[in-house]
């Protein structure tokens, strides 16, 4: 019967060890897994920047007193001279709004829209082949 209490002392001894190894090991605290997925040569000294929620916009207000807009490929769009003492700036969830805050306590919304050529070549048409058109796209509609 002493025999007995030893090997079963020891099995519970080796459990908890069975157990642990079992189960992966938590990762360390503060360990991280990151990449560096693109990197792009600004053209000014950026001051702030926002980014479109669709992820197809970034939109940075440099030194140089403009919004510049840039594809999410870093391709820059076209840009918007501000005032100079504008300090930050915040678009609207769809990126049509341009909001902007300066030093001097002035709030100023900007209206955004962008215009795409569309190849219509040979396709029939009625009226003036040069007329401006306007696309409207609702996509808040269910």
């Amino acid at each position: 019967m002493k025999m007995k209490k030893p090997f079963l002392l020891f099995g519970l001894l080796l459990l908890p060890g069975l157990v642990q190894a079992s189960t992966p090991p938590a990762p360390a605290a503060g360990a991280l897994d990151w990449s560096v997925q693109k990197t792009w040569q600004l053209t000014t000294k950026p001051v702030d920047f926002s980014q479109s929620l669709d992820n197809k916009r970034v939109y940075v207000l440099g030194e140089d007193s403009k919004v510049h807009i840039l594809t999410i490929d870093g391709k820059e769009m076209g840009s918007i001279p501000v005032d100079p003492k504008t300090i930050a700036i915040d678009i609207a969830p769809r990126g049509e709004m341009l909001y902007l805050i300066g030093s001097d306590k002035k709030y100023t919304s900007i209206n955004i829209a962008f215009n795409q050529d569309i190849d219509i070549s040979g396709a029939p048409f009625l009226g003036n082949e040069k007329a401006p058109v306007t696309m409207v796209v609702f996509s808040d509609f269910q």
